[in-house]
This record gives structure tokens, C-alpha cells and sequence, in this order.
């Protein structure tokens, strides 16, 4: 089995191959390029570097949101693309579930938490009980202090503290550390960000659960309306006004 993975959700550019549980190749920048101008090439190399024919893959699993707007579109068409090319399916892969399965095994609550800005992040809350990866609440786009609150409720519940990665992290680490002090950890510079590797991990396992879509199928997730929706509908209720 061989599943080609895309994380383009936020200012991370990563893409990924998993060759039957083993991750051959892996290719990520976090650096202000365009997606369309990074991930195309990144996918290019890791084929060519890897021997492998798009023929071959199994699949393609994709970050499918929350996020940038323009980032998840630009993974979407390119996951499409490749997918109906080679007349295979697509994986959806929830960006916060990701984020929260490259810490594997974790003994904390798993809190990834994305820069939705207007002071909000998006995020979601997950462990691992038992071996097994738990979704206790799915993506939502909240406060940074509903998010703590939140995050605080299931840390005292389960009798854990609180792992926090993503690019909220930088944005929103010293408001944490003051309200939640030693209850919080953060991760360290190779797990903070998004990685098309943790894409392809959880993507496997989707993938053998049977949730995979049509090409033609797929959407991302975009939890809020894009900034021009909500600029126009401002402009629209002020001219109202």
C-alpha cells in the first residue's frame, strides 16, 4: 500500500509518501512561499526520489481543514487532481486530528491550536486512552480562553495536564502559561507545526476503515466564512445602516 499525503492548512507546506506503514519520504517548509508555488514540486521530488509511479499510490489523503482558506484549496485541487488522474480515492484527514496523532501515545490531553486570528483559534481536544486515539471534541473554532477553559475541564476529568502544539502556540503561549501554569506543555520545534507525516499516518488508518470519497467528492472544511465573505456581508449590513 503506498498513500500519498498533503498538509497545506496553514503557512506549513508538507507532502508526504507512506509506503506499507513506513514513511518513505517526507518533505515540509513552513517559510512564506505560496503553496502552488512549494507543494507540486515537493510532491514531484518525493515520487521521483522514491521510484514511485502516481499509478501505484492507494490513495491520497489530504489535510481537509480547518484553515487558511487558500491553503486548503490549493491541497484540495492538487489532492483531486492526483487522485482522479490515477482514478483513486481520496482521504479526508481533519488538520486538528492530525496535528494531535503526531503525538502518539501521549500521556496528556492533546490540544492543538491554530491561529484563526480575530483572538480565536481553531481547535479541538484529544488523548490516547488505552492505545487507542480518542476525538473527545472535533474542531470548532473558539476563544483562546473558552479553548483553555475547555481544555482545563477534560485535563482535570482524565487526571492529566495539557500538551498544546500548532502555530497558536507562539501567538497565544504566554496567556496560556499564566492561566494554566504547570498544568500546560508545549511541544517542542519538530512537532509545533503541521506535518504531511502525521497526515499519512492517521490517513492510513482511515483508509483501511473504509472513510475515503470520490475525487469528485471531497471538500475541505472551513468551519468560518472566508475574510471577503465576511468583509462583504459587513459592507452589505453598513450600507444597510
Amino acid at each position: 500500500m503506498k498513500l500519498l499525503a498533503i498538509e497545506s492548512a496553514a503557512l506549513t507546506a508538507s507532502a508526504a509518501l507512506l509506503s506499507d506503514g513506513v514513511l518513505s519520504a517526507e518533505y515540509t517548509v513552513t517559510f512564506k512561499k505560496t503553496h502552488s508555488e512549494t507543494l507540486l514540486p515537493m510532491v514531484d521530488e518525493i515520487l521521483k526520489m522514491t521510484d514511485t509511479s502516481p499509478a501505484e499510490l492507494s490513495a491520497v489523503a489530504v489535510s481537509a481543514g480547518p484553515g487558511s482558506f487558500t491553503g486548503l484549496r490549493i491541497g484540495a485541487a492538487m489532492a483531486k487532481g492526483i487522485a482522479f488522474a490515477v482514478d483513486k480515492p481520496v482521504v479526508p484527514v481533519p488538520t486538528l486530528d492530525a496535528m494531535a496523532y503526531a503525538a502518539y501515545s501521549s500521556a496528556c490531553v492533546i490540544a492543538p491550536i491554530m491561529d484563526a486570528r480575530r483572538s480565536q483559534v481553531y481547535t479541538g481536544l484529544y488523548s490516547f486512552e488505552d492505545g487507542c486515539f480518542t476525538v473527545h471534541e472535533g474542531a470548532a473554532a473558539k476563544s483562546i480562553e473558552d479553548a483553555m477553559r475547555d481544555a482545563y475541564a477534560l485535563a482535570e476529568k482524565l487526571g492529566k495536564k495539557i500538551f498544546y502544539l500548532g502555530d497558536g502556540v507562539p501567538v497565544f503561549r504566554t496567556a496560556i502559561e499564566n492561566t494554566l501554569g504547570t498544568r500546560a506543555l508545549f511541544a517542542a520545534p519538530h512537532m509545533l507545526y503541521q506535518r504531511a507525516g502525521a497526515v499519512a499516518a492517521l490517513g492510513e488508518k482511515l483508509f483501511l476503515e473504509g472513510k475515503t470519497v470520490s475525487a469528485d467528492a471531497f471538500v475541505p472544511v472551513y468551519l468560518r466564512k472566508s475574510q471577503a465573505e465576511r468583509e462583504r456581508e459587513e459592507s452589505l449590513k453598513r450600507g444597510e445602516a
